[in-house]
């Protein structure tokens, strides 16, 4: 019986062994079809759901590749169920399928007549299918086309999308490579995504999603609306733009909430756009504002909800969405899933690291415990007070101090979910704070210093946390966070994982207050990052000696 690192169960669990020499392989292989639940030192639990399989075979592979990769791994036999199961289920997967129908328009067909049945006796389907032309064949309302898709993936038989794509209005733009090039897998991203007609790609942070997009642009030569987090990011994307393509300041346009600027290449912030006056959308006329022919979305685990509505009707035109990680703690993958488009490529973090494109970085998490008195406090508090207590401790400045300080001549970031403990932390560190308050001229400002090299330490609230570029960031502090939210550890790693020039490692702390929710939300938070391959190193807060933590890079 092969000693292999992978335990799979009837229940649809995987237990990875961790210390297995085999272990890395198996988490590669396992890493396109199952999501990883808990990530504890010794033994990683993973599972098999639906959408995992689904957006597997949508990115290329078959049941055949993701049982060979069970079996290949597994110390036991696996359970000849979970096989059959794995099978079926991506069996589903294109079984329906959305197509254009050169007299019908839009038409959704079946290749098991049963199943278009079974869903169209759905009440959920009532009023977005048109007439029965066949037992195979009925027609979709194509305002409904992205409807359609969200109830068929709801009812267990996602559909592929094979109608294709209006042409939009069409724009020159081509990459200016000019002493440089799309990397490797930049270039694999962007046909993946091509040939694909619509879906998301998942690169590290650090490791050019923008350049993707920029590609994707190229490729399509039309109008594109690209639709980002705030106005800083906002203006990166117009200077990366303006330096990688053909594109001049007067084919940008900005669509925030200082400017509203229309022009063949629009990028406008996911703010403005849910803005909501007397119960409209008044800033929706954008998305109809051209016949654009490529919608880009980055940071696509963060699309708002009214977003998922809007993009709902523009299932006619590309999409492109960019993230770092596909997880949501609202559980709406499966809205990104139906109606930007599935997983088209992803690259584990490690790999690209191991390429020399993203930073090494060692994370450490610094726990501390609290004093008698704040220990009562905390004992005696509402639930709802806990993490706030907890994750404000008053020793979590000292930590703070002392890791700063073992960090001499390094560009540093201290972020916290907090405003008053990020002031207090400001003026312990004589460094500048940037909150949701700091105006946008401000922000841009301070960042410009920071990246400098003018500014040592900036301290920064959770408005850092995405698509904001600071390359010469090489430590990061993480003092309190939203909650467990894994996708924000993540973004919070990822300031630091731009290639330092010196090839010096990245150093990413978190100060957690042990034995409180404090403790428990930071094994939560960890759970991706654990399954992008990083481990945490756990030491003592009265430990910050030269043997505890790593030695300066």
């Amino acid at each position: 019986m092969p000693d292999g690192p992978l335990i799979v169960q009837s229940d649809k669990t995987l237990l990875l062994e961790v210390d297995h020499p085999r272990s890395r392989d198996a988490r590669r292989a396992i890493a396109p079809f199952a999501e990883l639940e808990r990530a504890p030192e010794h033994i990683h639990t993973y599972r098999l759901t639906p959408l995992g399989l689904w957006n597997a075979r949508a990115a290329g592979h078959d049941a055949e590749q993701v049982v060979s990769a069970l079996i290949d791994f597994s110390r036991y036999p696996v359970p000849h169920s979970l096989l059959v199961d794995v099978a079926e289920t991506m069996d589903r997967y294109g079984r329906l399928r959305l197509v254009a129908h050169p007299a019908h328009g839009l038409v959704l067909e079946s290749t098991d007549d049963a199943v278009l049945e079974e869903v169209l006796r759905s009440r959920k389907m009532a009023g977005l299918v048109g007439e029965r032309l066949d037992p195979s064949t009925v027609v979709v309302h194509a305002s409904e086309r992205g409807q359609v898709k969200q109830v068929l993936v709801k009812l267990g038989w996602p559909a592929e999308d094979l109608a294709g794509y209006v042409d939009g209005e069409a724009h020159p733009i081509a990459l200016e490579q000019d002493g440089w090039a799309l990397r490797p897998y930049q270039e694999e991203a962007v046909d993946t995504f091509w040939h694909g007609g619509s879906g998301v790609v998942v690169l590290p942070c650090g490791a050019g999603k923008t350049l993707v997009g920029a590609g994707a642009m190229a490729r399509s030569a039309t109008t594109t609306l690209i639709l980002v987090t705030n106005t800083v990011s906002a203006r990166q994307w117009r200077d990366e733009l303006l330096r990688r393509t053909t594109l001049t300041e007067d084919e940008i346009g900005e669509y925030s909430g200082a400017r509203k600027e229309v022009r063949p290449v629009t990028i406008a912030t996911y703010q403005v756009l849910t803005t909501k006056r007397k119960g409209l959308y008044p800033h929706l006329e954008l998305l109809d504002a051209r016949d654009w022919g490529l919608i880009l979305y980055d940071e696509v685990h963060l699309l708002p909800a009214p977003i998922f509505r809007m993009t709902a009707d523009l299932q006619a035109r590309r999409r492109l969405g960019l993230t770092a990680t596909l997880v949501r703690e609202d559980g709406r993958e499966d809205e990104v899933f139906s109606l930007i488009g599935p997983k088209r490529y992803d690259a584990p973090w490690k790999d690209i690291e191991a390429q020399g494109y993203i930073a090494p970085a060692e994370c450490t998490e610094v726990r501390l415990t609290l004093p008698d008195s704040e220990r009562m406090v905390y004992a005696t508090a509402e639930a709802e007070d806990r993490y706030r207590l907890a994750a404000t401790a008053g020793g979590k400045e000292r930590v703070v101090e002392d890791i700063v300080r073992r960090h001499p001549g390094e560009q540093v970031l201290v972020i916290g979910q907090y405003l008053d403990q990020l002031e207090d932390l400001s003026a312990r560190l004589d460094a500048p704070v940037i909150t949701g308050a700091t105006s946008v001229n401000q922000r841009e400002q301070l960042f410009a210093q920071f990246r400098a090299g003018e500014l040592p330490v900036l301290v920064v609230s959770k408005v850092a946390n995405f698509s904001i570029d600071l390359p010469e960031a090489s430590v990061a502090v993480q003092v309190s966070g939203s909650f467990g939210s894994r996708q924000e550890e993540a973004q919070r790693l990822g300031r630091l994982l731009r290639p330092k020039a010196d090839g010096k490692t990245a150093h990413f702390y978190t100060v957690v207050t042990r034995d409180t929710v404090d403790q428990e939300f930071a094994a939560h938070r960890q759970r991706f990052l654990a399954e992008q391959g990083y481990s945490y190193r756990i030491v003592d807060a009265e430990d910050l000696t030269d043997t505890a933590l790593p030695a300066d890079s």
